[in-house]
């Protein structure tokens, strides 16, 4: 009876249900804002895991939450810094997601969940439980839940492959999407306009054409080979001229039904001193 009243009384604030277990200093107001962390990056990596994409630099954004809990138990300040970098770091990392060629296996995620659980358990009955393992205890299950969420929603093959449109010179006459934020990125050189893949998925290319000119290539690499996908980060060249003024690209992102347009226009280097700036 004595239990059922502490965790009725528990139940009337987050802080309170805190004195249920080893993280006592650890105030309610700060566990909730700790919580939401977990679940938007639990929503992310889930997000992620319907493309195909599995966690790689965001993994540390566990070993960050962990941080911000240890902070206020061991009364060390410089430990809320390294945590906050840590989630930066898993957020805003270059490709924090990398891409999958199989579903993962189950295996290491149940494992992780089940020695979650089981040291949680063991520790919450102990007399004097231990708030570091505690915390390695809720690492554990939470590292597991979002390695279970990449088996889950891993897609199909099957279903991947329906929705793959083929992507041909029709493309150019066919409706095209342009992205809010885009896919692709060109700068210009000597040697022509060079196009990078800057998004962290990789895009099938169509072809391309000069701004203002009815026309259509095949994008190659900048040793000539012509290039049917473009991997993250990886980079293509155009052969435009000093009088060309931009360039129309046509792709399409993987596991899209619509074609994409990238467009990138500039002043062309021929025409540069009758430039006029408003």
């Amino acid at each position: 009876m004595q239990e059922l009243e502490a965790l009725r009384a528990g139940l009337g604030a987050p802080g309170s249900v805190l004195d249920l277990t080893p993280l006592t200093e650890v105030s309610g107001l700060y566990a909730v804002v700790i919580g939401l962390i977990a679940l938007q990056w639990l929503l992310r990596a889930a997000s992620e895991a319907r493309l195909g994409y599995l966690p790689r630099v965001a993994w540390w954004a566990v070993l960050g939450l962990a941080l911000l809990l240890l902070t206020p138990t061991l009364d060390v300040p410089a430990l809320f810094g390294l945590g906050a970098a840590a989630l930066l770091l898993a957020e805003y990392w270059p490709l924090p997601y990398h891409r999958a060629p199989r579903r993962p296996s189950p295996a290491w995620p149940l494992v992780s969940v089940l020695i979650g659980a089981v040291l949680a358990f063991s520790i919450l009955q102990n007399q004097r439980p231990e708030p570091v393992a505690f915390v390695a205890a809720l690492c554990a299950l939470l590292a597991g839940i979002a390695g279970l969420l990449g088996v889950v929603l891993y897609p199909a093959k099957g279903a991947a492959a329906k929705t793959r449109p083929t992507l041909n010179f029709q493309t150019r006459w066919h409706r095209t999407v342009t992205p809010e934020w885009p896919d692709l990125s060109v700068t210009l050189s000597e040697q022509g306009a060079h196009l990078k893949n800057i998004s962290k998925r990789p895009v099938r290319l169509a072809g391309w054409s000069p701004a203002g000119i009815n026309a259509w290539y095949r994008v190659r690499g900048p040793d000539g080979e012509v290039l049917s996908e473009l991997r993250a980060g990886q980079e293509a060249l155009l052969p435009v001229g000093e009088r060309d003024s931009g360039v129309r690209v046509w792709y399409g992102p993987d596991k899209e039904q619509e074609a994409h347009l990238f467009r990138a226009d500039w002043t062309p280097v021929g025409r540069a001193g009758g430039r006029v700036l408003n």
